[in-house]
């Protein structure tokens, strides 16, 4: 084979450093993208807070500092940004800003420091209605063993019953369940203790004890049990309290299955009596372990609200999801174009990078409000009417509505909330997959999941909708959809299957 050169012209997409911090960026959630710019601040001396700034003191700066850029992919690297870049204004000095003259030669003598020097740091007093108790109101919630082990070392037991206490209280799942038998915790505690001879009645009666402990029903080994030991602490007072335990103690199976015909022929109940009964039956835990760990709040916070204002529906970004940030106009002038020395090529190296992360943060509020507000287009008539009328619409009707990539709209609408009159909703949500209709249009899936919920809300407890009677009933709504499609979607809500929800009240 001959060797020869040859010339080609070609385009390639390069990834540089400031596009890739901007993808990144881009697709990072509120809480990740606050902890990025607080790292930012610590790391870039040219990146300063702005606690308030004018718009267009912003724009002036950032088009003296900014210098214009290659084209790139995106359409929103190329603008540039209006109100997160203002370098204006001199820094002050802490010293400068103090108060000066302000403390008088002769104090009197009914005065305090503090009256003249108030500590920052003070604790602030508790508003009315308030305990001041901030310790208690902020404590994590301690776990289920460690409640168990709490009223433990409350209870006088022997050196031997408190081994075998602790050895069921290890083997108690959250849920208050016991993951071993008896006899593996016989065993168990045989093979660790040889000098102890330990019998399984010995065991038993540390069980007993424990099921008395706080909440009612834990280290249980089933169900049955569980509900049995509730019933058994409840006030002996209680109306049908020997009923509920009959139930429960012999009928449980037909119970779990709904057969009431079944146990109103054995208990000899009539069925307002079987009603009665199973009120008080349902007022039991049948996991007490989670009730009594409270669970971690987490909050969401919204990226974009959604408000309707005289008849139109208005599209606003968050302001408080991240700091307003600037270049530092102090270190900005200390940079000589001419000089190459180390501190001078520091100085201009982080005023680059500020520049970029400045306006890659522009870019990511920008990429936002153009996705949410055709999304907010799009799906008008589910902030109108609710979820029956959600819209199909799946990413590439986005992408080609604003001119961007798939991929983009799906990094930006991960992670990212919408608050709505109708409530919080991650932006992925108003996204659906559509079903063809007998008069030839679409309905969304969430629309289809929406009918579900309804239908079954209206259902007859006694005679509960079957998957393929929900079929029928929307296929006479003009919506043909598969039975095992309904089976799917009941599931994502769920919805127990008919035999499951079959109710006597």
């Amino acid at each position: 084979m001959k060797q020869s050169l040859q010339l080609k012209l070609g385009q390639q997409l390069t990834m540089t450093p400031q596009l890739q911090q901007a993808i990144r960026l881009l697709q990072l959630s509120t809480l990740d993208l606050q902890q990025e710019i607080q790292q930012a601040l610590d790391s870039n001396p040219m990146l300063e807070m702005s606690e308030e700034e004018s718009a267009e003191d912003a724009q002036d700066d950032w088009e003296e500092t900014a210098e214009p850029e290659a084209d790139g992919p995106l359409q929103s690297l190329e603008r540039t940004a209006n109100a997160d870049t203002d370098d204006s204004g001199d820094s002050k000095d802490w010293e400068n800003s103090q108060p000066e003259g302000n403390m008088p030669e002769d104090l009197p003598v009914d005065t305090q420091w503090d009256d003249l020097l108030p500590s920052a740091s003070a604790p602030p007093a508790p508003a009315e209605g308030d305990s001041g108790d901030f310790d208690s109101r902020n404590a994590a919630g301690s776990s289920l063993r460690e409640q168990l082990l709490s009223q433990l070392s409350l209870t006088r037991l022997s050196d031997t019953d408190r081994l075998i206490a602790l050895a069921i209280i290890d083997a108690t799942d959250g849920n208050g369940r016991l993951m071993l038998t008896l006899e593996e915790i016989h065993e168990t505690l045989t093979d660790s203790l040889d000098d102890l001879d330990i019998e399984m009645d010995e065991i038993m009666a540390v069980l007993h004890r424990l099921q008395h402990f706080e909440p009612a029903g834990v280290c249980t080994r089933d169900l049955q049990e569980c509900l049995q030991v509730q019933l058994d602490q409840l006030p002996a007072d209680t109306p049908w309290l020997e009923q509920a335990k009959q139930v429960i103690g012999r009928h449980i199976n037909q119970l779990a299955s709904s057969d009431f015909a079944q146990i109103q022929r054995r208990t000899r109940l009539k069925e307002h009596e079987l009603k009665q009964v199973l009120s008080l039956i349902q007022t039991l835990d049948p996991n007490p372990g989670q009730t009594a760990v409270p669970d971690e709040v987490e909050y969401v916070i919204p990226d974009v609200f959604v408000s309707k204002r005289n008849g139109r529906w208005v599209v606003e970004l968050n302001p408080d999801i991240a700091p307003k940030l600037r270049i530092n106009s102090t270190y900005a002038s200390l940079i000589k174009r001419a000089d190459n020395s180390a501190d001078n090529t520091f100085l201009r190296d982080n005023l680059q990078e500020a520049r970029w992360f400045l306006k890659s943060l522009h870019s990511r509020n920008e990429t936002l409000m153009k996705v949410a507000s055709k999304i907010v287009e799009h799906q008008r008539n589910f902030l109108e009417y609710g979820e029956e009328a959600m819209k199909p619409l799946v990413l590439h009707d986005i992408a080609e509505a604003i001119e961007m990539h798939e991929s983009t709209i799906s990094r930006v609408t991960t992670n990212k909330y919408m608050h709505t009159p109708r409530g919080i909703f991650e932006l992925k949500y108003f996204f659906s997959s559509h079903v063809s209709t007998t008069g030839g249009g679409e309905c969304s899936s969430t629309a289809i999941r929406a009918l579900i919920k309804k239908l079954v809300a209206a259902e007859n407890p006694r005679k509960p909708l079957s998957d393929s009677k929900i079929t029928q009933l929307l296929e006479e709504q003009g919506i043909k959809v598969a039975r095992r499609t309904i089976a799917k979607y009941r599931d994502t809500l769920f919805i127990p299957p008919s035999n499951e929800r079959k109710r006597l009240i």
